[in-house]
This record gives C-alpha cells, sequence and structure tokens, in this order.
C-alpha cells in the first residue's frame, strides 16, 4: 500500500468518526475512505454504462419502438 496526504475539513472528519464508531466492523480511516473511494468508483462505472445505453436506445428508439410493436403484434396472434 501507498500513504497518501488529504486534506479533509473538520465537519467531515466528524462525519467519518461517526461512522467508524457505528460501523458493526471495526476498521481504520484508511479502511473506510478505501472502501468508500471503491465503491464511489463503481457507482461512476455504472452510470457511465448507463449513460451509454441511454444513448444507444435514444440512437435506435424507433427501429426498437417496430420491433416491440411487431413482438406484440405476434404475440396477439391466436
Amino acid at each position: 500500500m501507498k500513504t497518501i496526504a488529504i486534506t479533509i475539513d473538520e465537519t467531515t472528519l466528524q462525519l467519518l468518526d461517526k461512522l467508524l464508531v457505528a460501523s458493526p466492523q471495526r476498521c481504520s480511516r484508511s479502511a473506510l475512505v478505501r472502501t468508500a473511494i471503491r465503491e464511489y468508483a463503481e457507482r461512476e462505472r455504472q452510470r457511465g454504462v448507463e449513460v451509454g445505453e441511454r444513448e444507444i436506445f435514444h440512437k435506435h428508439k424507433k427501429r426498437l419502438a417496430r420491433q416491440a410493436q411487431a413482438l406484440v403484434a405476434a404475440q396477439a396472434q391466436p
């Protein structure tokens, strides 16, 4: 592991310490910050995927609508 220095305001530091006290698993500030960064990175990755998917849906919305309509019509036939 590497050691880094960060600057953190007092309010955020107090929040960090409250989270540590309330945590069911005892861990250090560093461990909690590492977990928070990993979770943030995963949320951002997922957000990027969703943005890409929305762009694809928007680009192909007419074709998708036609396909959906055809599928519904085919399922409605006896």
